[in-house]
């Protein structure tokens, strides 16, 4: 039988002391199979980004176990933390957090280059992930060149181009208009339908509903846990838009 993708235990996570204390996390216990497509949503102070945080191993509970893709997480030293983290996780930000004065293809190309992957691997690898974003004309162009849309689609592609067993992405249409928001999560909805494993962190109801199964947290606790879509079939959106395509092609 195949390891989930993420099994938290009892996570906690605290942060001050006496009557500093805040208690972010109050007893998270979530599975996440491998091919779902998951949001996260909750109001500020819920506790979302510091489930985002250790999800991707960028803060450590306080208590309670954690396994990515059968990893205990609590038994790694920084190095083998940092690996785990290049290999394991693909990020997306709000923010993009792309590299200035660099183009697209070397922003891709970074995390090859920390894993110790060889220059005409990960260019030909960088390559292959912007044009599964449709970026394939704009590999030269730096940042400012790129519209949001264009530069959160770069930082897609940088995110995949590592074969990650999870894609993490942290409120990744924020920043964006309508259209780009569009072009996202449709891409997105693609990547799920290939098989990749999701987590999504958002506060918007419109972008949750394109994923398969929906957690709400409230106060360091998950109160609501409803599955919108098979792990194995289409994310819910998805399937709208190939059921209206002309003759049912996708």
């Amino acid at each position: 039988m195949t390891a989930p993708v993420l099994a938290l235990t009892d996570i906690t996570k605290v942060y001050g002391r006496g009557d500093a204390e805040v208690r972010a996390l109050r007893g998270v216990s979530l599975t996440v199979e491998r091919g779902d497509y998951v949001a996260v949503m909750g109001a500020s102070g819920s506790g979302k980004s510091t489930l985002m945080n250790i999800l991707g191993c960028l803060d450590v509970p306080s208590s309670g176990s954690y396994l990515i893709d059968g990893v205990d997480v609590g038994s790694l030293d920084e190095r083998r933390l940092a690996i785990l983290r290049n290999r394991k996780i693909g990020f997306v930000f709000q923010s993009f957090n792309l590299i200035p004065r660099m183009s697209a293809l070397a922003n891709v190309e970074l995390p090859m280059a920390y894993g110790g992957v060889t220059a005409q691997e990960r260019r030909a690898r960088a390559l292959a992930a912007l044009e599964q974003v449709g970026l394939s004309d704009r590999v030269r162009h730096e940042p400012n060149e790129l519209s949001g849309g264009q530069q959160q689609r770069v930082a897609v592609a940088r995110a995949l181009v590592t074969s990650p067993a999870l894609l993490l992405a942290d409120e990744p249409t924020g920043n964006l208009d309508t259209k780009a928001t569009g072009d996202v999560l449709e891409i997105l909805d693609g990547l799920s339908e290939s098989g990749r494993t999701i987590v999504l962190i958002t506060h918007e109801d419109d972008v949750a509903a394109h994923a398969k199964r929906v957690i709400r947290l409230v106060d360091g606790l998950i109160v609501d846990d409803r599955r919108q879509a098979p792990v194995g079939g289409p994310p819910p959106r998805s399937a709208v838009r190939l059921q209206s395509t002309p003759g049912g092609a996708s």
